[in-house]
């Protein structure tokens, strides 16, 4: 009797084994995704880089040309008219050319546009300068989480493609601090002539590293076999499932591929695809209108509107740096765990919430205390954790292989227009109608993120994006 139970117990651990060694085999290479998505999304850090170092560099610019209100406003925005047309070009080229081709060509136009904004001596050239930069930062904000979403295991996109926001909000941390630093070296008179150069010229560091190492990165393996290159597919699949499962995946998105046609712009106004599109472009700018970037471009302004000193408001800016940062880094770990929509009905809700405390502190006069600095890193943080990060997962893997490419242009060039429109009226919007109301209308935009989330976008958690594509079709 012993022997036959001893016999089944070795056949079940036999059995086990087995199993073991199958879903071992069946786990994906996440060292080498990992190292890719990190290069692809170092895009992110010039983003971050580039929309940040503004912020240093605005009043010494106004000193330098003598510029009014306006023409200070435009120095702002005028990046973003470059980023709005990158973003608009960045799906009909990528869709040609390849993912990775189009992000060398622009991480190379970020360098040039940043080296030129660090050298002219007329307000022209600066602007004609940072509209090149913009170009560069367009294409790559679209194209890096869309590289990262084409190349992640589904188990694990959430967080690949959540990279991109990570890299971005640590572009915005660093530069902070490289701004406080390049300031050290002079006094004020060499702040005016000199700083504000240093400032945007050492954005090519970052930029450099970024087209050095795109070079030895992959192609996106979905954009290889949508042009009938499966054999060139096949072996970077190989790398991140291993044979049996790249074998697999390439047959289920070539027989995704054959049921879809070639692509065109009005593909994306078919039934099904035209609810994606809806939501994609909805939420691009839902993510603005929300007031994340009024507050990351113009922090002093808002600080300094509390009673604070110009010092004291700098401290306060890189904290609302590092708390963006930490809670990025959050939901890198919860994207793939709670769901992307989960995350986006909690934090909409806390920045309503936070929004609303915000403007009635202004409109009270309830600002010498810390409540205003602890209600904006409450905001602050609920954005990173919901909006900024998932964003980026829904635009990059809600859409058909085919029109993927034009359609996160579309939302990417969205959220871009968002972002000129808040930046360029933020400020005539505080002079005229007040914070109190200025944060209100912020916090409206956040209700209807939490209504238009819980009516209109579904849970992509845990699915690939051939399934994806499947279940917009039944719409």
């Amino acid at each position: 009797m012993s022997l036959v139970i001893k016999k089944e117990n070795e056949k079940k651990i036999e059995k086990q084994a087995e199993r073991q060694s199958g879903e071992t085999a069946q786990k994906p290479n996440m060292v080498f995704v990992t190292l890719v998505s990190i290069v692809a999304a170092l895009g992110g850090v010039l983003f971050g880089f580039d929309t940040a170092v503004i912020s240093g560099a605005l009043g010494f610019l106004g000193e330098r040309f003598q510029l009014n209100q306006v023409q200070l406003g435009w120095a702002v925005s005028c990046f973003l008219i470059g980023c709005i047309a990158g973003s608009a070009i960045s799906g009909v080229l990528s869709d040609r050319f390849g993912r990775k081709k189009v992000l060398i060509a622009a991480a190379f136009i970020f360098m040039v546009g940043t080296v030129a904004s660090a050298l002219p001596d007329t307000f022209t050239g600066y602007y004609i300068a940072r509209m090149i930069g913009g170009l560069g930062i367009g294409i790559t904000s679209a194209l890096s989480p869309l590289y990262n979403a084409e190349i992640a295991p589904a188990k694990y996109r959430g967080r690949l493609v959540a990279l991109n926001q990570l890299a971005i909000v640590t572009g915005i941390f660093l530069v902070y601090f490289v701004n406080l630093w390049i300031t050290s070296f002079g006094d004020d008179a060499w702040d005016v002539s000199s700083a504000w150069r240093w400032m945007f010229g050492v954005g090519a560091v970052p930029g450099l590293l970024f087209l050095v190492l795109l070079f030895f990165v992959p192609e996106s393996p979905r954009w290889l076999i949508k042009k009938g290159r499966p054999a060139e597919a096949l072996p970077i699949l190989i790398k991140i499932h291993g044979e049996q499962l790249a074998r697999e995946e390439v047959l289920a998105i070539k027989e995704v591929s054959k049921q879809e046609s070639g692509g065109s712009f009005r593909q994306l106004f078919m039934p099904g695809m035209r609810t994606a599109l809806m939501v994609g472009v909805v939420l691009a700018a839902l993510q603005q209108v929300t007031g994340i970037n009024a507050v990351m471009y113009y922090a002093p302004v808002i600080f300094k509107e509390t009673g604070m000193g110009a010092n004291a408001s700098l401290i306060q800016t890189i904290m609302v740096g590092f708390v963006n940062l930490v809670f990025t880094l959050l939901s890198l770990w919860l994207v793939d765990k709670v769901g992307r929509k989960v995350l986006l009905l909690i934090g909409s809700i806390s920045m309503t919430v936070c929004l609303t405390v915000i403007g009635l502190a202004f409109q009270t006069g309830q600002t010498s205390g810390p409540i205003v600095l602890i209600f904006i890193l409450l905001y602050v943080a609920s954005f990173a954790i919901s909006l900024g990060a998932v964003l980026w997962v829904i635009l990059s893997e809600i859409f058909p292989a085919p029109i993927r490419g034009k359609a996160v242009a579309i939302g990417t060039m969205t959220h871009w227009v968002a972002d000129y429109a808040v930046s360029q009226s933020f400020p005539p919007l505080l002079s005229t109608a007040g914070p109190a109301v200025t944060f209100w209308i912020f916090g409206f935009m956040a209700l209807v993120t939490v209504i238009f989330t819980w009516r209109a976008i579904p849970e992509t958690k845990g699915k690939s994006l051939e399934e994806i594509e499947t279940m917009w079709a039944k719409k």
